[in-house]
């Protein structure tokens, strides 16, 4: 991704759902003016979730999902449910897609039901409504749209743009934290699991904030980060580092300069800093056996030092002197049952929207299990985490 593009997690989430043949796909097609979706009169033609990142008027820049029948059938159409209701998790902006000819089922209630629950806004759009002897007004959240004629989806779209405006993320990821003229210092190591040729997500969109902000960075590896302070005329704000190199940058950064982590940053920008740094005491009260979810937003091939899979279980066990039992996920895989679990540790998201890493967060307190992302639960094992969240002085008092 180049630093001018937006990335699929930052873009407003909007996704279709209904029943089968209930139009969706038109409907998908004839709001984004693509043929993004199969359109058959055979039921269950969209077997799986379609995703499209793109530029959709008024809206600007979307992630367009296009979702099977909520009525799918067989254990095949279980599956396809399942897959449905995961997307629920990250959709921004819900579109329920009924037939205006039937009307609303019991099902799409029900639906309409969960929506509410989870607080995501939606909108009713009635289809095939050239259908209908005479087309009703519109009313409320209700909408009658017609993929073949194209009545009312100019109106659909401004709705749904109206929503998608108050749905846009307002927050910074450390930009509020400085002020114009302030330099800070990114640690990134450079190492067998760094990409060839480019930086990671995370530090793309930190050095774009930075300057939006009307600041300047300097970047550079950990083993450089002593002599880069002492060459420097003034002392930098902040120092923000890989969470990997958390325990040697710690040691050469002056405790007058303030030292966090891209994905205690991440924490914050994306989720729930305060509930994950109290998960981070969960770490100490670790037994034997106890079992520890370690999941992953994104999806990326294993390295032979992989973070989440050797490094975190690594550190884990240095830390408290036993062998918990461990379950990896990545990807949008996310257990629906977390009771299990002792701790959940996971990444900082930078692949996930603000929507579905909330969710995770949410259902991880819904089941009663401490979550604690890699930043945090890092510097905690390494004794420093109450260092590294100098920037948030009233959230470091939550440590002991």
């Amino acid at each position: 991704m180049s630093l001018s593009g937006i990335p699929a997690a930052e873009r407003v989430h909007i996704g279709f759902f209904g029943m089968r043949n209930a139009g969706k796909s038109s409907l998908v097609n004839a709001v984004t003016g693509q043929e993004l979706s199969v359109v058959s009169e055979i039921k269950g033609t969209t077997t799986d979730p379609v995703q499209k990142t793109m530029e959709l008027l008024p809206l600007g820049p979307v992630v367009i999902i296009d979702t099977p029948g909520l009525d799918d059938e067989g254990e095949l159409g279980e599956k396809r449910i399942k897959k449905t209701s995961e997307m629920l998790a990250k959709t921004d902006i819900a579109v329920l897609v009924a037939d205006a000819c039937a009307g609303l089922c019991e099902d799409d209630r029900k639906l309409v039901k969960l929506l509410e629950s989870k607080e995501i806004p939606y909108i009713i759009a009635m289809t095939k409504a050239d259908l209908l002897g005479a087309i009703p007004a519109d009313r409320g959240s209700v909408h009658y749209v017609s993929a073949v004629t194209g009545y009312g989806i100019n109106g659909l779209k401004e709705a749904l743009g109206s929503f998608a405006r108050r749905s846009v993320n307002e927050k910074k990821i450390v930009s509020d934290l400085l002020e114009p003229g302030d330099q800070v210092i990114l640690v990134v190591p450079v190492d067998e699991s760094a990409p060839k040729g480019r930086l990671i997500l995370p530090q793309q969109q930190t050095i774009r904030d930075i300057l939006d902000s009307h600041c300047s960075c300097m970047v550079c590896q950990p083993q450089e980060l002593k002599d880069v302070i002492g060459s420097m005329a003034r002392k930098p704000k902040m120092v923000i580092t890989d969470s990997q190199a958390f325990g040697r940058v710690a040691k050469d950064t002056p405790d007058d300069i303030l030292l966090t982590s891209f994905s205690i940053l991440f924490a914050r920008y994306k989720g729930d800093l305060r509930e994950l740094i109290l998960g981070a005491k969960r770490l100490s009260e670790l037994k034997e056996g106890d079992r520890v979810l370690i999941s992953e937003g994104c999806t990326h091939h294993r390295q032979c030092e992989d973070i989440g899979t050797i490094k975190i279980p690594g550190w884990i066990e240095n830390y408290t002197g036993i062998k918990p039992e461990y379950r990896f996920t990545s990807g949008g895989e996310f257990p629906e049952d977390l009771s299990g679990y002792r701790l959940i540790v996971h990444c900082g998201g930078c692949m996930l929207n603000e929507k579905q890493m909330q969710d995770r967060i949410a259902r991880a307190a819904a089941a009663g299990v401490p979550i604690v992302n890699y930043g945090i639960a890092i510097a905690q094992m390494h004794g420093i985490l109450k260092r590294s969240l100098s920037p948030f002085r009233e959230l470091s008092e939550l440590i002991d």
